[in-house]
Formats: structure tokens, sequence, C-alpha cells
């Protein structure tokens, strides 16, 4: 897919403290993981509002997620040397547990020194890898609440994140249905609040 987006993060030399996109990216990670833990047995076939996902294949889409970061981030790969590695089943008889492994690794590439500085390789070109993390906090953010509504959790999402999700996401919108991996987005209500109003324009149904 391509993608046009600024450098959301800025300088991270000689800061002590946290980088904020760490910080988003922590939460967003927390936030998906949370509901993870609450899918219970029974659930893990229920579809989901992403169209042919059930609880199972979207959870297992997320690890994969989470898994391709240490390669690209931290190894420097390029897409052709991982190749399949992270297709198929990734969640096995504990998917709980198999989320928890593959978000501690992409977290630990991501906050690792000079990890935020780096170049990695995506399929539709080299990108910063803070324009990269901030995909992966968007895509969280996002299938939280594709989960939330399939599980019957809480669907409301942190005001901060879906801010953060807005503005990245919004320089290229246009492109996602493209994709094949986003439905066409759908008029919000009047008056929606910022959350509806986000995942209208990603073609969900709140």
């Amino acid at each position: 897919m391509t993608r046009t987006m600024s450098d959301p993060a800025g300088d991270t030399s000689g800061s002590a403290e946290p980088h904020p996109l760490l910080a988003r990216h922590a939460e967003a990670q927390d936030l998906f993981g949370g509901r993870v833990h609450a899918v219970r047995d029974d659930q893990w076939g229920a579809a989901t509002p992403c169209a042919e996902w059930t609880v199972r294949d979207l959870v297992n889409h997320l690890v994969s997620e989470q898994l391709w970061v240490p390669p690209l981030v931290r190894d420097g790969c390029m897409i052709e040397e991982v190749g399949n590695t992270f297709d198929g089943d990734l969640l096995g008889p504990d998917p709980a547990a198999s989320w928890d492994t593959a978000a501690r690794s992409a977290r630990e590439a991501f906050t690792a020194p000079g990890a935020l500085e780096r170049t990695v390789h995506l399929s539709y070109g080299d990108t910063a890898a803070t324009a990269y993390c901030a995909q992966m906090i968007a895509d969280l953010v996002v299938h939280t609440w594709d989960l939330s509504r399939a599980i019957g959790a809480d669907e409301r999402l942190p005001e901060e994140l879906v801010t953060f999700t807005t503005q990245e996401i919004a320089p290229y919108a246009g492109d996602l249905e493209k994709s094949g991996l986003f439905a066409a987005p759908v008029e919000p209500p009047a008056g929606a609040d910022a959350q509806t109003a986000l995942l209208c324009l990603l073609g969900r149904r709140p």
C-alpha cells in the first residue's frame, strides 16, 4: 500500500525522557492486549467487523504484525528475507500467551537505543521507523475496537489514541479502501464524536 506520511516523532537523540511515540505504542499494545485476554474460549470463532475474519484471525493478524517488527527494525531485513516466516497460524494452543510474546518482542525492538532513528524496508518502500511505529499504533487502536465489538467488551477508546490515530490515518485514508483491507468510508451520523468519525472513515459502522 502506498502511504505518504510525515515523520511524527521528530528528533530522538539526546533525550532523557521516554519518547512520546513509544508511550503511545505501549498504550495501544496494552489496550489491544487487554481485549485479547478478555476473549472467552467460546469466542475465538466469532465474527468480527473485519470481513471474513474471526476473532482468532484478527488476533493472529496483530500477532503477525508484532513479529515483523524485530526483523525490520532491529535487524534491518528486507521483506524478501523474512518471506513467509509469519504466515499461517501463530496463536497455537494459548493465543493470549502468543500475543504477549509477540507484543513484547515488538516493544523491545522499538525501544532499543537508536531504533526510531532507523529506516525500515517495507513493501511499499523505505520508511522512517517513526512512521512505521505510528502505523502500528493506528492499526492496534482500530483493531481494538473491532475485537471489542466481536467479544462484547467496552468499545470506548482512549481519547488520546483516537486523536493520534485520526491524525495518522487522515493523510492516506483514501488509499486504504484500495488496499482491500478496509471497507469504503461511511457517512458519520450528525453530531458524531471523534471516535465514531474515525471508525466511519475506516468503513466501520459503529
